[in-house]
């Protein structure tokens, strides 16, 4: 049985999800759903990121035990995943007790790559984290993604020796041995790595009394990073149990802000540790809203749950698989949201009607669903993780299976030689259903409800449209 494990990053449960979460998971379930069906036993980690000031003060500002506030959030995360039609198999809280005592254990293994020092440096409350006097000058002093000023902060903490590993790092990203998706984060990931400073991997209490206690020392807790990367084999169980038949990762998606985390910070972990490195790294790009970054200064935040409401999930997903791309910065409008469901009503929700229709009418019932066979190209996209693309070679087809009806017209053909009418029509029904196995990845449901109506003993048409045409406007 080949095996395959694919993570996606862990939000922080300060807030709630945003549309870049969403894309983390849906382009993860996609990709589950492709490795499922190359007959690939896959486990699927999603999880929530619970420790840190940032949660502390919020749960304070609530009036809720620290505790109560994670468990609300974590709960509210599981039920955002679910909504997206997303199919993890396992879920992991930093929270969790096995978490934390592992966690303990990996940083006692990493121990001979430690160091307590004093430290003096520019600081993010939003990222949590610190950044270079490098950084700080390139950003004019503000953190790009939160539009707040640095603090200067003097502690002493703990610190991962990342010199230790970075001549390994560049040798594997380089290789492509850890394969940096797409190819063209690459250069700019090893940039930033040559500039990467030791991390400091603690705080003390009297700042974060909210996190893991660093083993021997009660007066620091984990820095989120350590806390937060290690879950991706802590879940698998590591180290209390062999992780090798999910270990290494087939693939890890994250967004791109947190790529150089992953590579310089992540890859130093599993080689202190003595693992094997993840296989592939996809990096995705933002999504902005009207051609500007989100921002809740500049008013413009897109919740997903009203997206989702507009349309549905099958929009939704239709959206966000195909005309947001898995690599680049892409844009989002509530214009260009209703022109995509246009063309899901159009291309794919008339096809089925019209098919269904004219199968009725001409007697057909009972199709079967052809074998499973993937096209090559379409197979070449999803091996490249160019999720985008591939959804849009599917789209090709269902759109040329709209012309050939229009030009063969069995409707026309039923008049003057029905068997010929039923033959056209079982070679269009055929491929429909053999291009449904593909749309199977990216709209599973609307995938099921295609193979449900032609291979039924009566093919009668949807009651319901899958598609409605011309829904009531929603105001947001």
């Amino acid at each position: 049985m080949k095996r395959a494990y694919i993570t996606t990053a862990i939000p922080y449960v300060n807030a709630k999800p945003h549309v870049g979460h969403a894309l983390d998971y849906l382009l993860a379930d996609v990709l589950r759903r492709y490795l499922s069906m190359c007959d690939y036993e896959v486990r699927f980690q999603a999880g929530s990121d619970e420790h840190g000031s940032k949660i502390y003060q919020k749960a304070l500002a609530q009036k809720l035990s620290t505790q109560e506030f994670v468990d609300q959030n974590a709960a509210k995360l599981k039920a955002f995943i679910q909504s997206l039609g997303v199919e993890y198999t396992d879920f992991i809280r930093t929270t969790d007790a096995a978490h934390e005592r592992r966690c303990q254990e990996i940083w006692r293994r990493l121990s001979k790559h430690i160091y307590k020092d004093s430290y003096t440096s520019w600081y993010c409350n939003g990222c949590e984290s610190f950044v270079t006097d490098k950084e700080y000058a390139d950003n004019h002093g503000i953190c790009p993604d939160h539009q707040a000023e640095y603090v200067r902060l003097s502690e002493e903490n703990y610190f991962l020796r990342i010199s230790d590993f970075k001549e390994q790092i560049c040798r594997v990203v380089e290789s492509d041995q850890v394969k940096i998706i797409p190819a063209f984060r690459k250069k700019e990931v090893l940039n930033l790595l040559a500039d990467m400073p030791d991390v400091s991997i603690s705080r003390p209490r009297t700042q974060v009394p909210w996190g893991i206690t660093v083993p021997d020392d009660d007066t620091q807790v984990m820095y989120v990073w350590l806390d937060a990367l290690t879950n991706y084999i802590t879940v698998l169980g590591y180290p209390d149990h062999d992780i090798s038949d999910y270990w290494p990762a087939h693939t890890q998606i994250i967004g791109k802000d947190i790529l150089r985390f992953h590579v310089g910070i992540w890859l130093s972990i599993l080689i202190g540790l003595d693992l094997p490195l993840p296989r592939r790294i996809l990096a995705h790009g933002f999504i902005t809203v009207d051609g500007q970054k989100m921002s809740k200064s500049i008013g413009n935040v897109v919740d997903p749950l009203d997206i989702l409401s507009r349309h549905g999930l099958e929009a939704f997903r239709y959206y966000f698989l195909r005309h947001i791309s898995s690599f680049d910065d892409s844009d989002f409008s509530w214009e260009k949201y209703d022109a995509a469901y246009n063309e899901l009503a159009n291309d794919l929700g008339n096809l089925v009607q019209r098919l269904a229709t004219l199968c009725r009418k001409n007697h057909l019932s009972g199709l079967r669903t052809p074998s499973i066979s993937l096209d090559t190209s379409f197979v070449q996209k999803m091996e490249a993780c160019a999720f985008h693309e591939a959804f849009t070679l599917i789209w090709g087809e269902i759109q040329q299976l709209n012309r050939r009806i229009d030009a063969e017209k069995p409707w026309t053909l039923a008049k003057t030689d029905p068997a010929a009418a039923q033959r056209c029509l079982e070679s269009l029904v055929s491929d429909l259903l053999r291009t449904n196995q593909s749309l199977a990845i990216f709209l599973p449901d609307t995938a099921q409800a295609i193979d449900a109506t032609f291979t039924a003993q009566s093919i009668t048409p949807p009651e319901t449209p899958l598609f409605p045409k011309n829904p009531a406007p929603r105001h947001n």
